[in-house]
């Protein structure tokens, strides 16, 4: 499963990194991101849910069963059908990937839109991060393996952190990119309302 993650990034960063030529190292890095973010949303998690809705990942076969049933081994609401993670996952895939390759072409073709739609997918993602964890954590992580450095440290806070840290990021950039285009509006004498 950590094989197939990485390839995944080594994907979403080359394709990334090709779709940024030319442009500044912030932009290459975030199109890295968005096309590994769009990977995973599409290529696990997708899964994910058809799995969810035709049985349930413990009992199917193949690679991406395999991955999730690792991951169960963290979180054992990955394994059967939990309505609330499947919901957000329903979430994720359509919305989120979909703003992900929005937000690739936005930045791409420099349009107008590229930080509200920036801002959107990254509240999306820290809304599902949320909703994954915090109800379990009210409820004392009964579905949490804590006991294991590989399952609570790696897969549950690495992986994890990575979609709060970044897309946190994101939100600082798009904040200090808005800041600047309203200063710039206001010297030049336009009136923003």
């Amino acid at each position: 499963s950590l094989l197939l993650c990485a390839a995944l990034l080594l994907a979403g960063c080359a394709l990334g990194l090709r779709l940024g030529r030319g442009r500044g190292a912030a932009d290459r890095g975030v199109l890295a991101w968005l096309c590994y973010d769009a990977l995973v949303h599409f290529a696990l998690e997708g899964p994910f849910v058809y799995l969810s809705f035709v049985g349930n990942v413990a009992d199917s076969e193949g690679l991406i069963a395999s991955l999730w049933k690792e991951y169960g081994k963290a979180d054992a609401r990955w394994l059967y059908f939990d309505p609330t993670i499947v919901s957000l996952e329903i979430l994720t895939v359509v919305l989120d990937g979909s703003l992900a390759l929005v937000l690739i072409y936005a930045i791409v073709k420099e349009k107008y839109y590229r930080h509200f739609i920036q801002i959107t997918l990254c509240v999306c993602e820290l809304y599902g991060g949320w909703m994954t964890f915090f109800p379990d954590w009210l409820m004392g992580s009964p579905n949490l393996n804590t006991d294991s450095w590989l399952y609570f440290g790696v897969y549950l806070v690495f992986f994890n952190s990575v979609w709060v840290l970044i897309p946190g990021l994101l939100l600082w950039q798009s904040w200090v990119e808005l800041k600047k285009m309203f200063y710039k509006g206001t010297s030049s004498g336009k009136k923003f309302q």
